[in-house]
């Protein structure tokens, strides 16, 4: 029983000598490691008790979480996790973020916060630089992609007019709007209810057969909205889809805004990482002409949740759109570096710069343009499996680390059927919990999406990967046949 929060140095030594034991020895399990239990085990039933009013002994309360998250638990850090964009996190970011909750830096002041507010501008300005940028920009850690793409939105409001900070929409006189791809990610959706703007404020703009932005479309939405007299006010691209990882014309959408005067914002969430590879950069090729973009550390670049980054060439509407007083935090005096809690939409934040900062320190750029082209590499040698195996067919082509594809039924080709084999074949893939793949819809078709994310995957998990492929779908081919004949097919 303990009472209290004070614990000695030598049981403080015991408790953090366990604890990192365990999670080495995790670390070491990653290769091989099964993402989660077989399906015939994965029973979770809640079981409500009490608060405890006294403490347990803490070796015991440890122990029991780390049989429920190691035994029992879903291993997203596992080398074998091939279906969304979470990855292994570096070994040194963790370290990083047990060192965060430790000093635990409130990021709101520079007064309180100079060294950590340092380490996160340098951090910023190492991706800004990567993005193309030489000076005049800042960079604002967020906690991912959906709050860095909602503050590029009220960047672009402020940019429009900077009354409606105090006044609200309403002083625009108009219906504001905004497009986006089909593709793009809904945390845009959610930014334009929350924002005020409304979910129908935001123009989906169809995609090409590679499933980029029609631009040709965009021109016409634009122009429509501008009859209807709509304020049309910014244009978002995506560098890396979420299903596909396609890229939308960047260069090209970029010369709309600008000829449009509308603000151009890349959600680079995903994709955005690839300009830490010198020899992949090109495919975001036009990314340095956004006014904003948006990068998740916890998606390509190895991080743990949270890490976000919002990238901006107009770092003086930050203050603008965020700044305010408060008698309990001095503005600060140091010519070099603003209270974060004037730039950000956040106040009290966590220091979610330092395990990548550490991270590059540690191993530098030079490995993270080795993982990223490696994954490309393995994605690429997949796709080309998948096109030539004649059970499946792409989705779409092929850019960066993921695949998505189709099962590719020998009779009848109803999407309702393809729907069902794609289905069966993820259910069969994922039941013994050795690897993990997801299903999506691709352009309003079901889809069974690879996303090679992990810096322990390697061309084994992959050729593992295809072999459990061929032999689920055999089997969900065989039983849907007999369903295709009934019918008469």
């Amino acid at each position: 029983m303990s009472i209290g929060f004070d614990l000695d140095h030598r049981t403080r030594e015991q408790l953090g000598q366990m604890v990192m034991t365990r999670l080495n020895d995790y670390f070491s399990t990653l290769r091989d490691r099964a993402v989660q239990l077989p399906a015939e085990q994965r029973s979770f039933p809640y079981l409500p008790e009490p608060i405890p009013e006294e403490g347990q002994d803490a070796e015991t309360v440890f122990e029991e979480v780390f049989h429920e998250l190691l035994d029992r638990g879903f291993h997203i850090t596992s080398a074998n996790y091939l279906g969304l964009m979470n990855p292994t996190p570096t070994f040194i970011s963790v370290l990083a973020d047990a060192m965060v909750s430790a000093f635990n830096p409130q990021l709101a002041s520079v007064e309180r916060s100079a060294a950590a507010s340092l380490i996160e501008r340098q951090t910023g300005e190492w991706i800004g630089e990567r993005v193309g940028w030489q000076a005049g920009f800042a960079g604002v850690f967020t906690t991912g992609g959906s709050e860095a793409n909602s503050s590029a939105l009220n960047l672009a409001l402020v940019k429009l007019d900077p009354r409606i900070i105090d006044q609200g929409l309403q002083c625009v006189g108009a219906p504001l709007v905004f497009y986006a791809s089909e593709e793009a990610h809904h945390s845009l959706d959610k930014a334009a209810g929350t924002l005020g703007l409304g979910r129908q404020a935001l123009r989906r703009i169809r995609v090409d057969a590679e499933l980029r932005m029609d631009t040709a479309e965009l021109e016409q939405a634009i122009s429509a909205d501008i009859k209807k007299g709509n304020v049309p006010f910014c244009v978002v691209g995506t560098a890396g889809t979420t299903n596909t990882g396609a890229i939308d014309d960047l260069e090209r959408i970029a010369e709309i805004a600008r000829r449009h005067k509308l603000w151009f914002h890349v959600d680079g969430a995903y994709g955005g990482a690839v300009v830490f590879s010198d020899l992949h950069r090109h495919l975001v090729s036009g990314i340095e002409l956004a006014d904003s973009v948006a990068i998740d550390p916890h998606k390509w670049l190895a991080m743990p949740f949270a890490a976000g980054i919002l990238l901006t060439r107009h770092p003086e509407l930050l203050g603008k759109t965020y700044g305010t007083a408060a008698p309990y935090l001095c503005r600060s005096t140091n010519a070099a570096l603003e209270d974060l809690f004037q730039t950000s939409s956040q106040w009290s934040r966590r220091m979610n710069s330092l395990k990548l900062w550490m991270t590059l320190r540690v191993h530098g750029r030079q490995s993270y343009e080795q993982m990223i082209n490696e994954q490309i590499r393995l994605a690429a040698k997949l796709a080309k499996w998948v096109a030539e195996c004649g059970h499946f067919e792409l989705c779409a082509p092929q850019t960066l680390s993921g695949v998505a594809f189709r099962v590719k039924l020998p009779t009848e080709q109803t999407e309702q059927k393809i729907a069902a084999a794609n289905a069966a074949v993820v259910e069969g893939v994922n039941a013994s919990g050795e690897r993990w793949i997801s299903l999506t819809t691709v352009a309003a078709r079901s889809a069974i999406r690879v996303m090679i994310i992990s810096y322990l995957t390697a061309e084994e998990h992959v050729l593992a990967l295809q072999q459990a492929l061929l032999k689920v779908t055999a089997t969900v081919i065989r039983e849907l046949e007999p369903r295709c004949m009934a019918a008469g097919k």
